[in-house]
């Protein structure tokens, strides 16, 4: 548990992550086959809510492999125009929830996408409707270790890749601007939205809270917490294994991602945080290429700033997204006092 003096330190921190030699090589790899003949579109399905102000629709998009993947789009019902868009991925276990959860965005004026993460949805917010059809190797009960033998198999290959492949549909949906998509997640969703920043070059915005699978060996010496438990456990069973494993966790570091992302992003975490301690954030803060600005909650946990990252968010994608100006964070005037 970190307070707000050890900060100095905190900041000081520089990670010994070093990305394979084939990163590049090896993603460009794997877009493109999943892009190859397969388009790029929203497959919507008006859905019945009762809300007066936004329209839902059921989504569907083919990600890995051309692996149909679903989520929900809400726009809002008064509209005129291709609009900005959010897509949002969730956190660890959860599925895209009901389709009158989290209404903040259409309601804001933008088209918002929250795109299920395959295999998981069984253990909060529900709504998992997005089957893995790919499995390889013992894993760890759980979704961390699922293919974790190769970087070829390993799950988060596919679940990066739909992600990108998100952004992909978005850009061919007619009630959306594609020059003006944003990406945000928390936790899980927030590793997600920076493997995005650092795949789609010319993505508009990126609001990243405690992101996971960040700096991955150092979390893995700060803290056994679950879902990091499922990687101890494994290689706790799997002696041999250990350089292997991490080798392919290298091809998925957030601090890869980091590195090649050019978007303005906005980053959070909170000291308390236990599952994805806040060095790590500090780290993809440090490694992020792009305009970029960090704010650490000195009292908060794994949830971060909350409702008030929320409303930093807002204020930061009205100014970008909502005008033909492109402010750098640091400029930003909606910014609170940032660490």
């Amino acid at each position: 548990m970190l307070t707000a003096g050890d900060l100095p330190e905190l900041f000081g921190y520089r990670s010994d992550y070093r990305e394979p030699a084939d990163f590049d090589a090896f993603w460009k790899g794997t877009l493109a086959d999943s892009r190859a003949d397969r388009g790029a579109g929203l497959d919507l399905t008006p859905v019945h809510t009762g809300l007066e102000t936004v329209e839902v629709f059921d989504a569907a998009f083919p990600g890995f492999a051309g692996h149909p993947v679903r989520g929900w789009l809400r726009l809002p019902r008064h509209r005129s125009g291709p609009l900005p868009a959010v897509v949002q991925f969730h956190g660890y276990g959860s599925g895209r929830g009901a389709p009158v959860d989290d209404l903040l965005w259409a309601s804001a004026g933008y088209a918002h996408l929250v795109m299920d993460t395959r295999g998981q949805g069984g253990a909060w917010a529900g709504g998992g409707a997005t089957p893995d059809p790919v499995g390889s190797g013992p894993s760890h009960p759980g979704f961390l270790t699922r293919g974790i033998q190769d970087k070829e198999t390993y799950v988060y290959r596919r679940v990066f890749t739909d992600a990108v492949r998100a952004v992909d549909a978005l850009r061919a949906c007619e009630h959306v601007d594609g020059e003006r998509i944003a990406a945000i997640g928390n936790s899980q969703g927030g590793g997600i939205a920076l493997a995005v920043a650092g795949l789609v070059p010319d993505l508009a915005a990126a609001h990243i809270q405690s992101p996971f699978l960040t700096d991955v060996r150092r979390a893995t010496r700060l803290t056994g917490e679950a879902p990091w438990d499922e990687l101890i456990g494994y290689l706790a069973a799997r002696r041999e294994l250990v350089e292997q494993t991490f080798t392919t966790l290298g091809y998925f570091d957030g601090l890869a991602f980091a590195a090649r992302a050019t978007a303005p992003a906005w980053f959070s975490a909170g000291l308390r945080d236990t599952v994805c301690p806040p060095q790590t954030a500090v780290a993809a803060h440090h490694a992020y290429a792009g305009p970029k600005q960090l704010r650490l909650w000195e009292f908060n946990g794994h949830d971060a700033g909350g409702s008030e990252d929320l409303a930093i968010a807002l204020s930061a994608f009205g100014a970008l997204l909502k005008t033909s100006s492109h402010p750098h964070p640091h400029n930003d005037p909606s910014r609170k006092q940032a660490s």
